[in-house]
């Protein structure tokens, strides 16, 4: 991914990107981003980058040996490790709704963050909420004490986290609203979507907060609104 856009995906919310979307497309109904509300462990962060998709589960015992438990564990992690950058991990936990393996934790969002991702995405559970490793956000389903049972079920296959259903390597958005995935085919739009957009809002946002504000001026300040969207 080129660098300066990147930095610009870094640097805006993911509701921001949401809406960029549809400016690029040119219409609404754009619906590839995460439901409900969602916990985020640094809520001013954003993670951006290419999906690095696995399944985990918790609450029982994993059913096969444990050579291949272990075996599927370390090509989790090599995938992860090897990864074109940037990444993002996206991780379904099987029992949703009934999670309670915290996977994500000071040890492996230390781990991750160190193989050079950007942050990790799931609906299942977090924990060492003052330990995380700096610097990468984990967007999670919910927070608790055990790490249970958790193990590795599946590697690289599509995934379903909170309604958005991501694949390995599509381009992912997510900070403290939730997730979004980027389609390719906007990508190269992203860029002066974005500052239409926010030029757009503009002629709103900045009548709205001068003084004098009033019905008057917003009416004649939605009208140039309107007439910027249409």
């Amino acid at each position: 991914m080129d660098e300066t856009l990147l930095t610009l995906l870094r640097s805006v919310d993911t509701p921001s990107i949401c809406n960029a979307i549809e400016v690029a497309q040119g219409k609404r109904g754009f619906d590839a981003f995460t439901r409900g509300t969602m916990l985020c462990s640094a809520p001013g962060e954003v993670m951006v980058g290419h999906a690095v998709t696995a399944r985990i589960r918790a609450l029982a015992p994993p059913a096969e040996d444990p050579g291949t438990i272990r075996a599927r564990r370390m090509a989790y992690y090599q995938a992860m490790a090897e990864a074109p950058k940037p990444s993002v991990a996206v991780i379904e936990d099987e029992d949703y709704p009934d999670c309670i393996g915290a996977y994500w934790g000071e040890v492996n969002t230390t781990i991750h963050k160190g193989f050079g991702m950007s942050g990790a995405l799931t609906n299942g559970v977090m924990r060492d909420l003052g330990d995380l490793a700096p610097g990468f956000p984990v967007v999670a389903g919910s927070v608790g004490p055990s790490h249970g049972f958790v193990h590795v079920t599946a590697l690289d296959v599509p995934v379903t986290v909170f309604g958005l259903t991501v694949r390995p390597g599509d381009l992912v958005h997510a900070d403290r609203h939730g997730a979004v995935v980027i389609p390719p085919e906007v990508v190269g739009d992203l860029a002066g979507a974005l500052k239409r957009m926010q030029d757009t809002e503009r002629l709103v946002l900045d009548p709205a907060r001068a003084p004098g504000f009033d019905f008057p001026a917003f009416k004649s300040a939605w009208e140039a609104f309107e007439k910027a969207r249409t």
